[in-house]
């Protein structure tokens, strides 16, 4: 679904990802971590199409991300970003309807089974209710959650998220998480997010990726990637992975003394 290779950016003499590969393929929640500046933020923004690689290609169901069109690509991939600067006078339901525009007709016109996709989406992210509140008086957690259903009302066949789990209380993290899993195995997106959150990792990630410094220092299941060893030596902390025994879980603690 999406294949990366050799993917390198820069911001003038400044180099963010240094050769970046992996492949992200329907039905798979690949998390990207690393300490703030590895580069996981610019990660997302090059594989949307908002940053030009300086070299390297991204691929996106066999095509070449770099001759799609905004539009194309939108139709492919749909983002849920980190910044939460949503028109603060839309009520809820127009943010949420804007995610259909890579599939309007050349009038901008919307359909009965857009607006029917648009609150699909608002149902499965728990947004009903907010449906006619302007933005503006939207808590952060629920303009997250409203990002969200917005990405998904592009019915995207790749999801990226960049740390969705921001400004959610505990259980709202864990429920959008559930969620997202839910979607990739159900509707078999292929999901990139980014966490923070190593435990949420354990819990909700198919594959891990681990960015040091721009470069993808470890790829693999996050039984192979969550060790203490490589995150310690990553985040420059002492840090320990528990395994919860019968329960198959893994938690991620500091090993100070």
């Amino acid at each position: 679904m999406l294949e990366v290779k050799n993917l390198s950016v820069a911001y003038g003499a400044r180099q963010v990802l240094r050769e970046v590969s992996f492949d992200l393929p329907a039905g798979c929640i690949l998390a990207v971590i690393g300490p703030n500046g590895a580069g996981k933020t610019t990660l997302i923004r090059a594989l949307s199409g908002i940053v030009r690689p300086q070299s390297g290609q991204i691929r996106v169901d066999g095509r070449d991300l770099g001759l799609l069109s905004a539009p194309e690509r939108a139709r492919h991939m749909a983002v849920v970003p980190q910044a939460r600067q949503l028109p603060p006078a839309f009520s809820a339901w127009e943010t949420v309807l804007l995610g259909r525009t890579p599939h309007l007709n050349w009038l901008g016109q919307t359909s009965r089974q857009d607006e029917a996709i648009a609150r699909q989406a608002m149902e499965r992210t728990s947004t009903s209710g907010l449906a006619d509140r302007p933005v503006g008086e939207l808590s952060g957690g629920e303009q997250q959650r409203l990002l969200l259903a917005r990405a998904l009302a592009q019915a995207a066949p790749i999801l990226l998220m960049d740390e969705p789990t921001a400004h959610l209380d505990l259980q709202f993290q864990f429920g959008l998480l559930e969620e997202v899993r839910n979607l990739a195995r159900q509707d078999n997106l292929a999901v990139l997010v980014v966490l923070h959150d190593l435990n949420l990792v354990a819990r909700y990630a198919d594959r891990v990726a681990l960015l040091v410094d721009g470069q993808a220092r470890a790829l693999g299941t996050p039984a192979e990637v969550l060790t203490g060893e490589l995150l310690s030596e990553a985040y420059h902390i002492p840090l320990e992975v528990l395994h919860a025994g019968k329960s198959g879980g893994s938690y991620i603690i500091p090993a100070f003394r």
